[in-house]
């Protein structure tokens, strides 16, 4: 067989299996990235059920935060999103399997992610923080996020910690509600 051929053959045999294989990873990936998907182990029903009342679900605007916006890098981000997606799936499936409910305190755990998220994870979303013209401190304080002096560094989560995952009995809708006041350091 000719060198050309050959080289053919196993680019077309590589493409009919990559291919598939490819296909079938990224199905995986985008039907279990929903929050119903999430919300299927009953240690993290609780969580999503706090979530559908909070603002990231239910909002005036329509927009929907949902678990991967918050607790993974960005999809554009392919090799970190792929791993941190796995370890968090793995993590997930084997506390479920070993008894993790259990052991599942929501309020070390929330803390415990609290700690882990960075800055970059909100400003996702939320990317215009630094305008604000009704509310001068709330711009100055974001200031203090995007631009801090050394060993004054501030994360989203430091006065932002009420926002989701904190359980209501009743959906807040934002307008008809007082204007947002964040609980501070």
């Amino acid at each position: 067989m000719k060198r050309g051929v050959k080289s053919a053959l196993l680019i077309t045999v590589g493409i009919l299996i990559a291919f598939p294989i490819f296909s079938m990873t990224y199905y995986t990936m985008v039907r279990t990235s929903t929050p119903e998907f999430c919300s299927l182990c009953h240690e993290i029903r609780p969580a999503y059920m706090a979530w559908r009342t909070s603002t990231h679900a239910n909002n005036a605007q329509g927009i929907v935060a949902d678990c991967m916006d918050c607790h993974l890098p960005a999809p554009h981000d392919t090799v970190n999103f792929f791993y941190a997606k796995t370890l968090h799936g793995i993590k997930d499936v084997v506390s479920h399997f070993t008894g993790g409910d259990e052991r599942y305190d929501r309020a070390v755990m929330r803390e415990r992610v609290y700690a882990t998220l960075d800055n970059s994870q909100c400003q996702k979303c939320h990317r215009n923080i630094l305008y604000l013209p009704d509310n001068r401190g709330a711009m100055l304080a974001h200031r203090q996020v995007l631009y801090p002096r050394p060993g004054y560094g501030y994360r989203c989560t430091d006065c932002h910690s009420n926002l989701v995952h904190v359980d209501v009995t009743f959906y807040k809708y934002k307008q008809l509600s007082a204007p947002y006041r964040a609980p501070g350091l």
